[in-house]
């Protein structure tokens, strides 16, 4: 046993399981993307051959060398857990300060002086109703909206009924 150096217990066969795999995901790729162009449709046969390199891509730049070594390392799993569990915290905090509706210090502080002075608003005349001319909101020349202590108004709308008959 001399002469056999191994980097990894399974690094060999792991790998070249991988790399036949992915060699045949690519040919299938382009098989499909062959059948695609010769039905006229190649856009789609350009992106299907696109995806269809990528595995291959992956194999010679040495990236499925890397995956394999990593899928069976314990401590790169721990890794992978720890980073998944950094996500996921940080991705709670931020669904919690987007239902909230703040995000930062500066708008929670203008969240709270806005509660405190916030008035309810006293009844409101209609949109039409302020800044226009008097031949665009359907009233008389001269008339004004009869300010209500508190109730509804409903002369704009009862005036609308009437108007189309009903």
């Amino acid at each position: 046993m001399e002469g056999t150096y191994r980097a990894s217990p399974h690094s060999l066969e792991d790998r070249m399981i991988a790399e036949t795999i992915c060699s045949a995901v690519s040919a299938a790729g382009l098989g499909i993307a062959a059948i695609t162009a010769y039905r006229k449709r190649f856009l789609a046969a350009t992106r299907i051959a696109a995806y269809s390199l990528i595995p291959i891509g992956l194999v010679l730049t040495g990236a499925v060398e890397w995956a394999v070594d990593t899928a069976f390392s314990p401590t790169a799993w721990i890794g992978f857990g720890l980073l998944g569990g950094a996500w996921l915290l940080f991705m709670t905090t931020r669904a919690v300060e987007r239902r909230r509706g703040v995000t930062g210090r500066k708008e929670r502080k203008a969240a709270r002086a806005a509660e405190r002075e916030a008035v309810a608003p006293a009844a409101s005349a209609p949109s039409l109703g302020r800044g226009t001319s008097a031949g665009t909101t359907g009233r008389a020349a001269g008339t004004r909206p009869a300010k209500s202590g508190g109730g509804d108004d409903f002369s704009d709308i009862e005036a609308i009924l009437k108007k189309h008959g009903i």
